[in-house]
């Protein structure tokens, strides 16, 4: 977690190996719990997802909607190809910044 003097840290979130319609829901709550009064950014940690279904881009969807709303930064670190190229297909990348690395 980065930290300065008048923000709360940023708050990693780590998302799981898949993401799909049977744990979509669950880490929806996970995601959206982060976005806590004086949080200023919250990074989705997919460093370990190596599926992500549509439900689980609406997971995203979501996020980056209340992200806007809490006037918070969403973050997502995306290493693996196939879940880039799927975030790529529907233009993820032109509403939400994605890294390669959590550095």
């Amino acid at each position: 977690m980065v930290a300065d003097s008048q923000h709360l840290p940023a708050v990693v979130v780590a998302l799981p190996a898949e993401i799909d319609m049977a744990n979509a829901g669950r880490v929806a709550a996970e995601l959206g719990s982060a976005f806590a009064p004086g949080v200023r950014t919250v990074i989705a940690d997919m460093t370990a997802t190596r599926f992500c279904d549509s439900s689980g881009i609406s997971v995203l969807v979501r996020a980056h909607k209340q992200a806007a709303a809490s006037r918070t930064e969403l973050r997502l670190v995306v290493p693996s190809g196939a879940v880039l190229r799927a975030l790529t297909l529907v233009r993820m990348h032109d509403v939400l910044p994605i890294y390669p690395s959590l550095s």
